[in-house]
């Protein structure tokens, strides 16, 4: 035993560390079954009791594919042909016979339309120059450019397309680029079509809304604060009470963490900014509590005219392990639209070497901002895309000009992000659905019920077989394998890896590839044994000499499933990911595990292991 002591010790490491990443799975389990067999009232005070363990648990449990839980897959493609054919100047006839030409070749296919488009107008010997950039301008030169528009297209979509997502609440989707200008979007649990449609085409809308002052959001912060504590003592006397007297009491660090949360019902969620920005700040576990509160018609009656709260696109900081966003207070009304801008550009300030953004806009809006920079010196004006605040700089001067330079920003990344926001309301490139699937949550429900099945199916011949052919040495293959599980499964959910139907076909096949290894090994030590050598020695050889022949064969399986992976979309991922998983640990499983088990057998005086 002293010599497999550090063995022992990882081995218990690894199966603690499965079970605990395979935790949250079971309470998110347990909380859906709860809230199945509650209903109406109960049902929302079971959530409101343990809303923060609920969304833990829906945060780190194993996530399940489309084909598990259903859900929508819909495939986007952004029109670029349409894109290149905005951006050109001088349009003649023959141009809108190439732009069509292209149009025709690139519907129904993934191909480049800019690869298309060189190709079509060099064979029609026409230089490129004659409807972009400048006469001095070469194909390559002018060809560099629309890529770089092209790309930036297909980067605003995508970004849109994760914003509009995040905001219609769906828990988590899947957004990634397919191809040369498409783009994947996968919703679990929706179903309606038609909302979707309207969700992922409709027009990006882009606007400049001021941040209301920090004394009047200080103020309506504490009017529904106290309304709601009042609510909470007692409900019938708000209805003669007048909202402007009441008052809520100051925060006392004395108090207990359930009689503040009592005490503050709002306050003790939205924290307002300690610096007086007028800004407040929300874990993200709390945000669903407080958009029902603030959806509530009687709290909206206690907002000032012209007020809204508005979320921040992205988490505003991070703290003990929590996301918190920040919640801005704006006037409802938009000062400017997106429209007006006719170009953004990240980059680097040479005079600060920090990470600023250039803005310029067509004549109509620089005279508007001109006016409403000039009339809100000292103030924030948010930049609101899809009613989601992506930045909100402070106003330094008048501008004029309508060139502006927005800083702050953390990194070049996040300058970036703000540069394709704001070019969300410029040349924007149509967004088309060309593929549409829905998946029932019933046949998610069949899936899982027929995958699981399988698998059991699979896992119990295994184990039959294994013990009939291999007596005590099968027994002892079958413990490594059900750890092997344990462990594939374990590393699925701490690294927060999605569960599909092809996942747990590559888990079946791994159950067949972990026994295969002991197989090889049980083999080997019955020709030791045939040679005439001790059960000890005879163990000892047959791992030494089956190990390079189970290493090479799994090696070359595990690339392979790299190379699905990486190469592969979807389905073949899922597939490739489990695989991978399941390689390593059967390589551990079946020779650190077994080995161990084998060596604790045989130091006992007169022990006999029976490999059949």
């Amino acid at each position: 035993m002293k010599k497999n002591r550090t063995k022992i010790i990882i081995i218990l490491a690894a199966i603690g560390l499965s079970l605990y990443f395979l935790y949250p799975t079971y309470q998110d389990y347990q909380h859906t079954q709860r809230l199945e067999e509650l209903s109406g009232a109960d049902s929302i005070a079971y959530f409101d009791e343990h809303e923060e363990s609920i969304r833990q648990a829906r945060l780190q449990r194993m996530k399940l594919g489309l084909d598990l839980q259903g859900g929508m897959r819909v495939v986007l493609e952004v029109d670029i042909t349409r894109l290149l054919e905005e951006l050109a100047e001088n349009k003649d006839e023959q141009f809108e016979e190439l732009i069509e030409q292209i149009r025709t070749q690139v519907a129904g296919t993934d191909e480049a339309a800019l690869d298309v488009f060189a190709q079509t107008f060099s064979n029609a010997g026409v230089r490129l120059s004659r409807y972009y950039g400048s006469i001095r301008d070469t194909d390559e030169q002018i060809l560099d450019n629309l890529q770089d528009n092209a790309d930036g297209a297909i980067d605003r979509a995508i970004q849109i397309v994760r914003n509009r997502v995040d905001q219609y609440g769906v828990a988590e989707p899947g957004i990634q680029r397919m191809g040369a200008r498409r783009i994947i979007v996968e919703l679990p649990g929706v179903t309606d079509e038609e909302e979707v449609r309207q969700l992922l085409q409709g027009t990006a809308m882009l606007e400049f809304k001021i941040v209301r002052e920090p004394e009047i959001v200080f103020t309506v912060l504490e009017r529904i604060d106290a309304y709601l504590a009042q609510e909470q003592e007692d409900p019938e006397a708000l209805e003669d009470i007048d909202v402007d007297t009441l008052e809520t009491p100051e925060f006392d660090p004395a108090l207990a963490e359930e009689d503040i949360e009592r005490q503050h019902p709002f306050l003790y969620y939205v924290r307002p900014d300690q610096q007086g920005t007028g800004i407040s700040y929300v874990a993200e576990l709390h945000r669903e509590r407080v958009n029902r509160i603030l959806a509530r018609p009687e709290i909206q009656e206690l907002l000032p005219n012209n007020f809204e709260f508005v979320w921040s696109a992205n988490e505003h900081f991070v703290s003990e392990g929590r996301e918190y966003y920040a919640l801005y207070a704006v006037h409802e009304t938009p000062e400017l639209t997106g429209g007006v801008i006719t170009g953004a550009q990240a980059t680097i300030d040479p005079q600060f070497n920090q990470p600023i953004v250039t803005m310029s806009m067509n004549s109509e809006g620089s005279r508007e901002w001109a006016r409403i920079t000039g009339a809100n010196i000292g103030r924030q004006i948010a930049i609101v895309l899809d009613d989601a605040v992506f930045s909100a700089p402070v106003v330094r001067s008048r501008i004029t000009g309508g060139r502006s330079q927005i800083e702050g920003m953390a990194n070049i990344d996040e300058a970036r992000l703000l540069e394709i926001i704001l070019e969300a309301g410029a040349m924007p490139a149509p967004v088309a659905i060309v593929e549409q699937r829905t998946v029932g949550p019933s046949l998610g429900e069949d899936s899982i019920r027929r995958g699981m099945n399988s698998m059991i199916l699979a896992l119990g011949l295994t184990i039959i077989f294994m013990i009939v052919y291999y007596s005590t040495a099968g027994s002892i293959a079958d413990l490594a394998l059900l750890f092997n599980i344990l462990f594939i499964l374990g590393v699925l959910a701490g690294f927060q890896a999605t569960l599909t139907l092809p996942g747990i076909a590559g888990i079946i096949l791994t159950i067949g590839m972990a026994v295969d290894a002991n197989v090889l090994i049980f083999e080997r030590i019955r020709e030791e044994q045939v040679t005439g050598k001790t059960l000890r020695a005879a163990i000892d050889s047959g791992y030494s000499k089956a190990f390079s022949a189970i290493f090479d064969a799994n090696i070359t399986t595990f690339m392979v499933g790299v190379i699905l992976y990486n190469f592969g979309t979807g389905p073949v991922q899922g597939f490739a990911l489990t695989l991978m998983i399941g390689i390593a640990a059967s390589l551990f499983s079946a020779i650190v595990i077994t080995r161990v088990v084998f060596d604790s057998l045989t130091e006992r005086k007169g022990a006999k292991v029976s490999l059949g």
